[in-house]
């Protein structure tokens, strides 16, 4: 049987969401639920999981924003979470997290930018989203950060010089405290390595006066 073609895939995970948020299961289910269980739906029987994994994160993220707006929700936190739901899909199905990441960021800030939203808190919320996922999976924090952050940024410079910019100062500052934040919490402080004191060396004392 041939791979299912990438667009085949994102169409019915974009449907799919759109269909879920715009009646409400956005609600009971949840985003990252929502967004999890849709993609791996859609991926479980590809052949071509890590070639498509990075087409459908985009498509989950831009489809539960856009759906999101459309009924009053809050944008970034359906970012974040759609963005740790896609994360949570593709290590289940043995996808590329690296790319789940990055496409999924992209997605985010492409979509914000369509309905005119703050790419700049989309970012950052991207970032965050990405952090937690990958402290949630035990997967090393500072790649997918990386990863997340290139993919805003990329998006956010299509959108223009300025979005661009905001995105790039978000995302950096974002991305450093997550960093600071999982080595915290993975590695306990150590205690700094130093020079031993020496010993002081006793000195010899003067003999008293009048002895023999």
């Amino acid at each position: 049987m041939p791979p299912v073609a990438p667009a085949n895939s994102s169409t019915r995970v974009d449907e799919a969401i759109r269909v879920a948020i715009n009646s409400g299961e956005i609600i009971s289910v949840g985003v990252l639920n929502l967004v999890k269980n849709t993609l791996v739906t859609a991926l479980v029987g590809a052949q071509d999981v890590g070639g498509q994994i990075g087409a459908a994160a985009v498509s989950a993220v831009r489809s539960s924003i856009a759906a999101a707006y459309g009924i009053g929700a809050d944008v970034g936190t359906v970012a974040k979470q759609a963005i740790r739901g896609t994360i949570h899909a593709a290590e289940e199905i043995g996808g590329d997290l690296g790319a789940a990441a990055s496409g999924a960021a992209r997605g985010a800030v492409n979509a914000t930018g369509e309905i005119g939203g703050d790419v700049a808190t989309v970012a950052r919320k991207a970032v965050e989203g990405t952090a937690e996922a990958a402290r949630d999976l035990g997967a090393d924090v500072a790649s997918l950060v990386k990863n997340a952050a290139e993919g805003a940024i990329s998006a956010a410079e299509r959108i223009g010089t300025a979005a661009g910019k905001a995105v790039r100062a978000t995302v950096s500052e974002a991305a450093a405290g997550a960093k600071t934040l999982a080595r915290g919490a993975s590695t306990p402080a150590k205690p700094r390595a130093g020079r031993q004191p020496r010993a002081r060396a006793r000195r010899p004392r003067a003999p008293r006066r009048g002895s023999a």
